[in-house]
């Protein structure tokens, strides 16, 4: 009675749901295909607040037991196929297999398959969600859905019919469910498959992580050492496909437990939930007063963000323009599975490699994809064997993948080899990377390759003082122009942003720095700085969070301005010999920069103040990689003054509203066919 309650249950979920209609329009495709079937599957969708709110008993069934579950549905779907007379071919139940996909679970922690907490259930074939990022992903294979047996003694009554069906169920491996040694129930002679009924379906594998396990590769150096271990997913056929590499994903599924050279714990997937955190509501009390005290200028809540960012790994007012550009690169992240379109790659050339390093380790921190790449590994994607024999090809991430919508800093570039660095121009150029499968050396006949998006940016250093660069130092006849000639030239013109950190100028005070450093050293906890206690990392974290959430337009004026100042610079900076010198991501560059600034200024406008500390900080690369012309910038334009307090900021203000002025003469002068227009026009 309790069987039949739940059938009755379940026809009714089917008819409210919708469910019923869809199962009809499944039935009337494989009645009218002129395709023989041994196996129908359909897929039902199940809403189990719905279920449970139905009949309570069917909801525990679903969410406890789905394989039970899936033969109440089989049981009601064959006679509703029966009495609708909708599939005239079928003959047996077994033939209707059944698919229960699950729209959500309870949010309950006995749900949750948290990827960090040993052991793993994976007994009770039950459903749980666990939510992982995408750190691998095989290429589509096939596997058995269905196939149909026949005993082989043509005497017997079975030897014809559909008796005989085999279906996969979760955590089944091929072997389970086509192999030569079944046996006839009735006359105990071998089964035979009848291979022309076989039913293929769609396989892939993925492996992902726990979003918890990105610090070991964010360079936290706890006491405490912790590992963390992959879990493989199975996908199949609806789900095929619909994963990427590098996205974070809550997923639906079956623990089972799967035998190969060693156990391992994998996960039949059930249902796909593409993961996006929650947007953060707002700032922390300080910077929000900080930024009402500043409202007057829209240059001076930045300066103070990069004056007192990191003060932790450097003295206030140390760094400024690098960390301007760092906290410009933060807040054009993205935590959510799209396109990232508006990449910052920061190339930076110092004599002080210690201290970038840890300035732009402690950066990367502050985003949730801010990834360190050990130099053990592989910064884009390589190729191993599927370690479960399924033929497939197995493609490794790499840290660039892994970075996706956040920043992969990989350190100096020097220590990269020739090769590397021609592929990572290669990526910086085009945003894409594509894998080369060799069919022969993987067991197939054909050659395939896969085009993958690389949504990060890149920061790197050079070290100036390596004994490599001494020996092979030249002299510049250009004036501002920096000698790149350790790196490759096509290289450095790809990055974005060119940032020249010398300790020994007036912009870096050496003292401040060796004081602050050994203070660190004494106790590394100590909050040595005002600012520290004030504006925390905590603090950071939230404002780059809120900022990089914040949808930005462009005013008429700051476009019209960022225009002419690229063709402004494209004309001045084109030779009849080799052409422009600017690159046609140049513009694009440009425009991220701008609306970086107004970000970081927490405005959902770009203005044209935006547009000036854009064109300085781009012009200051230019004239590193190519030399000075006719827009001569300073090196130190965006910090002329050392910001001491408000009188500073206030001279500050003026000078950059004279740079503003030089910058609207300039597009004048050389920006063919653009009007500048001021305030009153």
């Amino acid at each position: 009675m309790s069987n039949l309650k739940m059938k009755e249950a379940a026809l009714i979920y089917l008819d409210r749901s919708g469910g019923l209609q869809k199962f009809i329009d499944d039935c009337k495709f494989y009645n009218d295909s002129k395709q023989s079937y041994a196996v129908y599957r359909f897929s039902i969708l199940i809403n189990p607040s719905d279920i449970v709110e139905l009949d309570a008993e069917l909801g525990n069934y679903i969410l406890h037991q789905p394989l039970k579950a899936a033969h109440v549905f089989q049981s009601v779907c064959f006679v509703a196929v029966k009495t609708l007379s909708l599939i005239g071919q079928l003959q047996t139940e077994t033939q209707i297999n059944i698919v229960l996909k699950l729209t959500h679970l309870p949010p309950l922690r006995s749900y949750s398959l948290d990827l960090c907490e040993f052991p793993l259930d994976y007994a009770s074939q039950r459903f749980y969600m666990m939510q992982g990022i995408v750190i691998a992903m095989t290429t589509v294979t096939k596997y058995t859905q269905g196939a149909r047996f026949l005993c082989s003694d043509e005497a017997c009554p079975l030897s014809k019919g559909f008796e005989y069906i085999r279906v996969h169920v979760p955590g089944a491996t091929e072997s389970a469910t086509v192999r030569n040694d079944f046996l006839c129930n009735l006359c105990s002679s071998s089964l035979q498959e009848d291979r022309k009924f076989r039913v293929l379906g769609d396989k892939q594998i993925v492996e992902i992580i726990t979003a918890k396990a990105l610090h070991a590769f964010q360079g936290y150096s706890n006491s405490q050492p912790f590992r963390f271990q992959s879990l493989t997913i199975f996908l199949r056929d609806e789900s095929v496909s619909k994963m990427n590499i590098g996205n974070e994903y809550k997923i639906i599924g079956i623990p089972t437990c799967v035998r190969t050279s060693q156990t391992a714990v994998c996960i039949e997937a059930n249902s796909i939930i593409s993961y996006n955190p929650e947007v953060p509501s707002g700032i922390s009390d300080n910077f929000r007063y900080l930024l009402s005290l500043t409202s007057s200028s829209c240059w001076k809540f930045t300066a103070i963000l990069a004056n007192i960012f990191a003060s932790q790994i450097v003295p206030p007012g140390t760094y400024n323009l690098l960390k301007l550009c760092l906290l410009m690169s933060l807040v054009q992240t993205s935590d959510r599975n799209k396109e990232l379109k508006d990449c910052l790659d920061i190339l930076i050339m110092t004599s002080d490699t210690l201290l970038v390093d840890r300035l732009l380790n402690f950066s990367i921190k502050l985003v949730p994809r801010g990834i360190r790449h050990p130099v053990s590994t592989e910064i884009f994607p390589t190729l191993s064997r599927n370690k479960y024999g399924t033929g497939a090809v197995s493609i490794q991430a790499g840290s660039a993948l892994l970075a996706k919508g956040g920043i992969c800093f990989i350190g100096d570039l020097a220590s990269h080899k020739k090769d590397k660095l021609e592929q990572l121009q290669s990526v910086v150029e085009s945003r894409s990377i594509t894998v080369y499968i060799p069919g022969k050396k993987f067991g197939d006949d054909i050659n395939q390759q896969m085009t993958f998006p690389v949504q990060c940016s890149f920061w790197s250093f050079v070290d100036m003082d390596s004994s490599s660069r001494r020996n092979m130092q030249k002299t510049n006849t250009l004036i501002g122009r920096m000698d790149c000639s350790l790196i490759p030239a096509n290289l450095v013109e790809a990055f974005g942003l060119l940032i020249n950190c010398n300790e020994s100028s007036s912009s870096y005070p050496l003292i401040s720095t060796v004081q602050h450093t050994l203070k660190k050293a004494i106790n590394p906890e100590e909050l040595l700085y005002v600012a520290s206690k004030k504006f925390t990392t905590e603090d950071f974290e939230k404002l780059l969070a809120f900022a990089k959430n914040l949808n930005v337009e462009f005013s008429l004026e700051a476009e019209r301005m960022i225009h002419g100042y690229y063709l402004a610079s494209r004309r001045i900076r084109t030779d009849s010999i080799s052409g422009s010198k600017l690159s046609a991501s140049a513009l694009k560059y440009l425009v991220s920069l701008a609306e970086a600034h107004a970000r970081l200024n927490l405005r959902n406008r770009v203005l044209k103040e935006d547009v000036l500390i854009a064109a300085l900080l781009f012009e200051t690369s230019l004239t590193l990689k190519y030399g000075a012309t006719v827009f001569c910038v300073a090196p130190n334009a965006v910090f002329p003054f050392e910001l001491y307090n408000e009188e500073y900021l206030e001279q500050r203000d003026i000078y950059l509203n004279q740079c503003q002025q030089q910058l609207q003469q300039f597009i004048a002068t050389y920006g063919p066919g653009t009007a500048i227009f001021t305030s009153d026009e």
